[in-house]
């Protein structure tokens, strides 16, 4: 079963339980999704069923009650069963996304997270996409395959990426969030603290009392997980991502990136390119 978008539209996926049947009403306890299309905003919605979903190309951001999630290219999202989440895609992005009834892998917590897919991991997921989730009937030889997926999805769990930003249930500093995230190439406190309606003091006071941590370190953050995005694909130049997400310069963009991650936005690139 795969999804195509052709525009930028918002995919309505629950009714007002706010749970998604992706087995549409077949039984089987595990099975993919493949989405390959263009940019979609999903309401939010739920499954009951744990979701490993991988981005080929393209970046994925998935919103949960308190945190903002980036999924880069090459790299996994963990959604567990019950949590409620929107998803957004930004650019043209092929995903594919496995679904697993929760007791087939054990899982630390009830959170999102993104993972680093080894080789193996990626593979079968891939090879996954046999066995959509939309089936209606299993066989004891996908089960087999599912439960080994499974045991390497939640080995997988036990190393986590810190590719998300907080969220806030203050509509004021949550309206201040969007508006960085939507701006990062010109966002500076004064703009908005305007866009808010209110002062720039106010507002800093505002976002380390909601978030625990200054509107500077906030957009520093926003800034260097959208550039990760765009250097894990291929096209602009280093000079022309920095200048997308608000580096002045590519020196001080080199020095946040390399501080951030531990090797050079061109390092980065190119094992991003190794691993594609």
């Amino acid at each position: 079963m795969a999804v195509s978008a052709h525009s930028v539209n918002v995919l309505s996926l629950s009714d007002r339980t706010g749970l998604v049947d992706m087995r549409s009403g077949g039984r089987p306890p595990a099975g993919s999704f493949i989405y390959d299309g263009d940019e979609l905003i999903t309401t939010w919605h739920e499954h009951d069923l744990h979701q490993v979903e991988y981005a080929f190309h393209g970046s994925v951001e998935v919103e949960t009650a308190t945190a903002h999630y980036l999924l880069p290219p090459q790299e996994a999202a963990w959604i567990p069963s019950g949590v409620n989440h929107r998803t957004t895609i930004r650019t043209t992005v092929r995903t594919i996304s496995v679904f697993f009834e929760p007791h087939l892998v054990p899982a630390p917590g009830e959170r999102v997270r993104i993972l680093a897919v080894p080789p193996v991991l990626r593979e079968m997921m891939v090879y996954a996409g046999r066995w959509p989730i939309g089936r209606s009937l299993s066989d004891a030889v996908a089960d087999a395959y599912f439960i080994a997926l499974g045991r390497l999805v939640s080995e997988a769990l036990e190393s986590e990426e810190p590719l998300f930003l907080p969220t806030s249930t203050d509509p004021v500093v949550a309206a201040a969030l969007t508006w960085t995230r939507e701006n990062l190439a010109t966002a500076g406190m004064g703009e908005v603290a305007r866009h808010v309606g209110l002062s720039e003091r106010s507002l800093r006071r505002r976002f380390e009392t909601e978030l625990r941590m200054s509107w500077r370190n906030y957009v520093m953050q926003a800034r260097l997980l959208r550039a990760m995005a765009l250097l894990a694909e291929p096209g602009p130049s280093i000079l022309r991502v920095a200048s997308a997400v608000g580096f002045e310069s590519l020196s001080s963009f080199n020095r946040a990136f390399r501080l951030r991650t531990g090797v050079t936005p061109s390092t980065y690139r190119k094992q991003r390119a190794r691993h594609g």
